[in-house]
């Protein structure tokens, strides 16, 4: 066998025995990790499993880091090329829904399990996690500060909290689908992100441009307002066009902002 073929096989059996550590993980915890069931599952000897990692804790750490290489190429990867602020935040989140939805792990989301099974264990499996989670925490966040700044969110939203919303919606859904076998469960949770996410200050520009007369005929000629116009539901651009009924909506404190947008946007022809 020459040395090249070893090295060759030597990877793949490595990256067999973290494919197999990942699945088991995602079901049973990263303390079900065992060098004896992972021999046993892929017809290794123990010596076999043990020499690629050294110690169950490098066996788990380097499970970690392949769980988050899967959730990289699933999730965030898929929002890579969109367009940052909103639109991304929210490729972000659908790619989230969509990737416990089609089960990628077994177990539901691997991060929410291993979360919860070192949350309260100091050492370096549970900095590790903690650590990738920062990281993906503070790309929502960085993207929903840009949203702000471009004025698809309104100025006083609290990025902090809102990443901790779109959180909490994440993880009841994988409650969800793994404790209830929810199907329905995908929907809620696009609705509630639709209403973290959507376009609430969208939906009050356009009450402002159609109760406003030909002041504000220009906004709607713009690009940006057709797109918004066009993401509206029929049920909901009905109402906006009825007239009275929806003046309430004057008093809302996106008002005052959606206002501020639109006379800015109408003088873009």
């Amino acid at each position: 066998m020459s040395p090249r073929r070893s090295v060759a096989e030597a990877r793949q059996t490595r990256a067999d025995i973290l494919a197999r550590g990942v699945r088991l993980a995602s079901a049973e915890g990263l303390e079900g990790l065992t060098i004896g069931r992972l021999a046993a599952d892929l017809g290794l000897s123990k010596s076999g499993v043990l020499g690629h990692f050294g110690s169950k804790e490098e066996l788990q750490l380097a499970v970690v880091d392949a769980a988050a290489e899967v959730f990289s190429r699933e999730v965030a990867e898929r929002a890579r090329g969109i367009e940052p602020g909103l639109p991304r935040l929210q490729a972000m989140c659908a790619a989230w829904v969509a990737y416990l939805e089609r089960r990628v792990f077994p177990g539901g989301c691997f991060f929410t399990a291993a979360s919860a099974e070192f949350d309260d264990r100091p050492g370096r499996v549970r900095d590790a996690i903690a650590g990738l989670a920062t990281v993906w925490n503070r790309d929502l966040y960085r993207q929903i500060r840009t949203a702000v700044a471009a004025g698809d969110l309104p100025p006083d939203t609290d990025a902090d909290q809102l990443v901790f919303e779109v959180s909490g919606v994440i993880m009841a859904l994988n409650n969800a689908l793994q404790l209830f076998r929810d199907t329905a469960a995908p929907a809620r949770a696009r609705r509630a992100l639709g209403r973290l996410l959507g376009h609430p200050v969208a939906a009050v520009m356009l009450m402002v441009a159609l109760a406003s007369g030909p002041g504000f005929e220009p906004a709607m000629r713009h690009r940006r307002f057709r797109y918004l116009w066009g993401r509206l539901s029929t049920r909901l651009r009905r109402g906006l066009a009825s007239g009275p009924r929806f003046q309430p909506g004057t008093g809302h404190r996106r008002f005052g902002f959606a206002r501020h947008r639109l006379s800015t946007v109408g003088a873009v022809a």
